[in-house]
């Protein structure tokens, strides 16, 4: 337990840093540490809102979240991402779906020429593409930006800070309604085991992804914010395709 302690502190520091949760590497150690299935999703979406919350805060403050053309996006994602968390899934469709959609992501960020002029898409279209993934994000137990953050810095939606934050907003809002999808399919009940069993975990996320948001604010610049989530995205998707593959 005092390893996956401090691999969550980890986790949370540098998804923190990049805008992101961390939920897509909650969901794989604790299935590598062999946590019930029906655990893992509320384990991961509270500890995404524990440190998305303060990294939301943090970007709030400093001005880099554009409400106005943040909301509609919310608006069409989180109830589908409630609506995702309500269905239920078997363990290696559950992995899959995450593993590969994690991929996709991952090749997304690393493929991005550096030369690409700016470019826009009707605001319907993006709301699409924000109602999609916040049905994955529901159907795979995290929060969504993961999956949004790479479209978004296709489109050249804005600069790398501000997507950043984007995320982390994106992130807290989905969390909350794919847990509500989670505790109304498994009952009130699943919070409890997760409280007092595995609430120091909880605690590890808190203090880490504090200090992720700030170093994410002052230290990092827009290239190692691409590339680092990048690599993350790509470990973590190549363990759960993995994972899946054994079941």
């Amino acid at each position: 337990m005092t390893l996956l302690i401090a691999l969550f502190f980890l986790v949370a520091l540098i998804y923190a840093s990049v805008g992101f949760g961390g939920g897509s590497t909650y969901t794989a150690l604790l299935g590598l540490w062999g946590v019930s299935f029906t655990l893992i999703p509320v384990i991961s979406l509270l500890c995404n809102i524990i440190v998305v919350s303060g990294g939301t805060a943090r970007f709030a403050r400093a001005r880099l979240i554009n409400w106005r053309a943040v909301l509609p996006l919310l608006a069409v994602s989180a109830p589908l991402a409630f609506l995702g968390g309500l269905v239920p899934l078997k363990q290696w469709l559950f992995l899959t779906i995450l593993g590969g959609a994690l991929l996709l992501s991952c090749i997304a960020l690393l493929v991005q020429p550096e030369n690409w002029r700016p470019c826009r898409l009707p605001i319907g279209i993006l709301m699409l593409i924000s109602a999609a993934v916040g049905l994955l994000a529901g159907l795979s137990g995290i929060g969504g930006g993961i999956f949004m953050a790479p479209v978004l810095h296709l489109i050249r939606w804005a600069e790398a800070r501000r997507i950043a934050a984007f995320a982390s907003l994106y992130i807290l809002v989905n969390s909350l309604a794919g847990l509500a999808g989670q505790l109304i399919k498994t009952g009130p009940s699943a919070f409890v085991e997760p409280l007092s069993g595995y609430w120091p975990l909880l605690v590890a996320v808190l203090v880490g992804g504090q200090l992720g948001s700030i170093l994410g604010l002052r230290l990092f610049g827009p290239r190692i914010l691409r590339t680092g989530t990048a690599l993350l995205v790509g470990y973590v998707a190549v363990r759960l395709l993995w994972q899946s593959l054994s079941l």
